[in-house]
């Protein structure tokens, strides 16, 4: 996913580049230990907690990059914001589909 964010940056329009780079790198370094803790709780009795915490942490990180990032760093917003929220979409599917995989009873 990392490399595909990296071509994404690679050919966003010069302009955008760093968003399109923030947006990726953000997304990855939010959703690999989220997305990790949330695979380990399956099964587990704290599992919902898990995962409401996760998206809620998740939605808090879309408006700081809003609210902070966009303002801090002079940034295209609605480049910053598309870029993180589709990839960080893109690894829920991951997870999701992980998920499944892992602990399906269709083995």
């Amino acid at each position: 996913m990392g490399l595909v964010g990296a071509v994404a940056a690679a050919v966003a329009p010069p302009a955008s580049r760093d968003e399109v780079g923030a947006g990726v790198l953000l997304a990855l370094l939010v959703q690999a230990p989220l997305g990790w803790w949330t695979l380990r709780s399956i099964g587990t009795e704290k599992f919902q907690l898990v995962w409401v915490g996760g998206m809620i942490i998740r939605m808090v990180v879309v408006g700081l990059a809003a609210l902070v990032l966009a303002r801090v760093y002079r940034w295209d917003a609605g480049a910053l914001l598309l870029t993180l929220v589709v990839t960080l979409l893109a690894l829920l599917l991951v997870e999701a589909v992980t998920a499944v995989r892992e602990h399906s009873r269709l083995k």
